[in-house]
């Protein structure tokens, strides 16, 4: 590591610690030249697979536009805060699992679509009813019927 202050190549630890849970290390150095101190942080690069749209092209993942979504299906539904970083921190922790360098566009909707079912029924059919393009009432129907047939996987807790 190079000094900040002279540019000396030598400095060495004096400590480290772990810091935002877990998430960072931060160590303070010292140089071995001029001996002035100074402070370092750590953190994991986590790569995120690109998305393939429909059309072809190619884009970075973007936690913004997943966020976006997400607030725009649950717009004035009672889900925390909480509850939606969650499920975006699980889609973004499945992604990195796959392994791939490149997602289908096609499989993050799904996943979506997956923890808003979770999360809440009619941000469900709200995001459902975009994402699939839905052309008529039918189609409403069909969704909300299919939602109904589904077993439920944990209760919803009283508001």
């Amino acid at each position: 590591m190079h000094c900040p202050f002279c540019t000396a190549e030598d400095t060495k630890v004096i400590d480290s610690r772990l810091v935002s849970d877990g998430a960072q290390v931060r160590r303070r150095r010292e140089c071995l030249s001029c001996h002035e101190r100074f402070t370092t942080y750590e953190a994991a690069e986590l790569v995120m697979p690109r998305v393939i749209k429909q059309n072809g092209s190619r884009e970075p993942f973007n936690e913004d536009k997943l966020r976006a979504g997400f607030l725009r299906a649950l717009e004035k539904r009672p889900v925390s805060v909480e509850a939606i970083e969650a499920e975006i921190s699980h889609i973004k922790q499945n992604l990195r699992a796959t392994g791939e360098r490149e997602i289908n566009s096609r499989v993050l909707g799904e996943l979506v679509m997956d923890s808003l079912k979770a999360l809440d029924k009619v941000a469900y059919v709200r995001f459902a009813s975009v994402y699939k393009s839905f052309e008529d009432i039918a189609e409403f129907q069909a969704a909300i019927e299919g939602l109904q047939a589904e077993p439920e996987g944990s209760s919803e807790p009283d508001a």
